[in-house]
């Protein structure tokens, strides 16, 4: 037990805050599913960013990253950085759309843009995958890194660890609904990142590390920091960085990072008060996402190649761990039980924070589906808004038993990331072209959903090699390619979407572009005009996309040479990335 008096009253403080925000937010939750799910759909840009970011920074993310780095170095988080391409188009090409389309759910969105029993089939059929299974596997992953946490830190047991967290995070969850979700996630979000810079600081001046200057000269550790992987090797050039920039980002659907938007980043753009603040919302997310919170992560993963080079080392360090879960992912909360009195409850306590904010969301998103696209929509449409959000809170509980369950049986996170990514294979531009091209129907997304579905299943349990590290790169351009040509097949040989739905989807979103000619058209023939030119510049979009991509990145990796002692590089890139963000104000009008 690391854990002293101060730093429990720390843990002890935040778990009180957090219910007493869950209570303060409960009366103007209770009124209806849109307070619950949506917060009234009137919250600015900043709160809304913030638990972006906080839901995405959760207590697995660190583990990952260390696993990452100890298996691949720096250069192997470009399986996540390459998202910021998905974050982007997000940014100046849909933020904007989904606050116009007025759903209460990103799934509700299907029966807005398609027609027939397909579009409700999809509606009904997602809201239980996603609201449930997917759900249960993210929450299963964030809870198996919690669980870690709590048997090496805490020197407590898997089940007390879900039972103490758990139970806190449902109570102020179902009470506060999403309004108290947003507000405590920008509490722990302040917490989160204060922890993992202290945790940081800690490592890197370990007695074995001995410094920022020892440790990128270290023996075990220079081999471990380019950036770009070394083209020598092509395969991991291949799979680590090509695949992901130029594959990846846009071909597969993996929470928090959907192409065109979706989940719970899809949930805050549509509680934004308008579009400004919804686009506003994501662009603070992804700048802070990817260009200022990786590199403590990274700094504690390549400390503790130093201070636990290999398996045997971390098992003799903890000698009652169960054998199972030591894995690279470990070393993460093995490097943080070197933290001093104070500060060891300060980092535990952003831990729980972040495994408590992702939860929270998850739990909220997943009840919004069951109870507003299955429930309210199949089972029982005349319910009483009262009863709507009574059973929210009862299916808030029942996710969370389910994914503690699920928790105990997982062994490290890269595995589900890996999971994610090929369950979503394929069907990322989809996601994209649906909002710009008029032919792409329910039956188009129900076949990409199938096939992406059943080739994961084909590499799980015949390909034997899927979980031997990533998703390999034949498999993902495999499960892409079989996909793609799929759902693009099927949106040429069914039938269409009817004529009346797509032209009052135009009609409400304004959706742009030369996919929708044919719609405008049909529009235009009755006399009417949707006027799509004041409301969307594709040039200044493509240009702002741009401007944000290299400006991200130039941050990112002009922090890392700084970090790292290139400081010459780190400021060159560090002055594009100001140059960029300036081209970025200088368009703000235009979009």
């Amino acid at each position: 037990m690391l854990l002293q008096g101060i730093d429990w009253l720390i843990l002890v403080a935040f778990f009180a805050v957090s219910l007493g925000i869950g209570l303060y937010s409960s009366r103007q939750s209770s009124k209806n599913i849109n307070e619950f799910f949506k917060a009234g759909g009137n919250l600015p840009w900043w709160i809304l960013g913030t638990s972006m970011v906080a839901t995405t920074f959760s207590t697995d993310t660190p583990n990952l990253i260390t696993d990452i780095v100890r298996k691949n170095g720096i250069s192997g988080n470009w399986v996540w950085w390459s998202f910021l391409l998905t974050g982007m188009l997000t940014v100046f090409f849909f933020a904007k759309l989904w606050k116009r389309s007025g759903v209460l759910t990103d799934i509700e969105f299907y029966e807005l843009r398609y027609s027939g029993k397909a579009a409700s089939f999809l509606r009904g059929f997602r809201a239980i995958f996603l609201g449930l299974f997917f759900n249960v596997v993210i929450i299963s992953g964030v809870s198996l890194a919690a669980i870690k946490i709590g048997g090496v830190l805490l020197g407590i047991s898997p089940i007390a660890t879900l039972l103490i967290s758990g139970v806190v995070t449902v109570i102020y969850s179902s009470l506060g609904g999403l309004r108290g979700v947003v507000f405590t996630d920008f509490i722990q979000f302040i917490l989160s990142l204060a922890g993992a810079i202290a945790a940081a600081w800690v490592a890197v001046n370990h007695p074995a590390v001995g410094g920022l200057e020892n440790l990128v000269n270290h023996e075990l550790i220079v081999d471990k920091l380019n950036f770009i992987p070394d083209l020598a090797n092509r395969e991991i050039f291949l799979t680590i960085f090509l695949i992901p920039l130029f594959i990846q980002w846009w071909s597969v659907w993996y929470p928090g990072s959907e192409p065109g938007g979706g989940g719970f980043i899809v949930q805050r753009m549509l509680a934004a008060k308008d579009e400004k603040n919804a686009l506003s919302s994501v662009m603070f997310f992804t700048i802070v996402h990817y260009a200022i919170r990786p590199w403590p992560w990274i700094l504690v993963a390549l400390c503790s190649i130093i201070v636990f080079p290999d398996m045997a080392s971390l098992q003799a360090a903890f000698p009652n761990a169960d054998a199972s879960i030591v894995q690279d992912d470990m070393a993460y909360p093995a490097m943080l039980s070197f933290m001093p009195v104070g500060i060891m409850g300060l980092v535990v306590t952003s831990l729980v924070a972040a495994y408590m904010s992702t939860l929270s969301t998850m739990l909220n998103l997943g009840a919004s589906y069951m109870v507003n696209d299955f429930y309210l929509r199949f089972i029982k449409p005349d319910s009483t808004q009262k009863h709507l959000v009574a059973v929210g809170r009862i299916a808030t509980v029942l996710i969370m038993v389910l994914g503690g369950y699920v928790a105990l049986h997982l062994e490290n996170a890269l595995q589900t990331f890996s999971i994610l990514l090929q369950i979503g294979a394929g069907t990322g531009l989809i996601y994209i072209l649906r909002w710009y091209w008029w032919r792409i129907n329910a039956m188009s997304e129900i076949v990409a959903m199938a096939a992406s579905f059943l080739t994961a299943l084909y590499f799980a349990f015949i390909h034997h090699n899927y979980f031997e590290e990533f998703a390999t790169h034949e498999e993902l351009i495999v499960g892409i390619l079989v996909t793609t040509v799929c759902w693009v097949s099927t949106a040429y040989l069914s039938t269409p979407t009817e004529k009346s739905v797509l032209i009052s989807f135009v009609k409400k979103t304004k959706a742009p572009g030369p996919g929708w000619r044919r719609i405008h058209n049909l529009i235009g023939s009755t006399g009417e005009k949707v006027d799509t030119t004041g409301y969307f510049d594709f040039q200044a979009a493509i240009l702002a996309f741009g401007a944000g991509v290299i400006g991200v990145y130039s941050f990112l990796f002009g922090t890392g040479n700084v970090l790292l002692g290139d400081m010459l590089n780190g400021i060159l890139l560090i002055i594009l990335a100001i140059v960029a963000f300036g081209a970025l104000f200088a368009l703000r009008k235009r979009f």
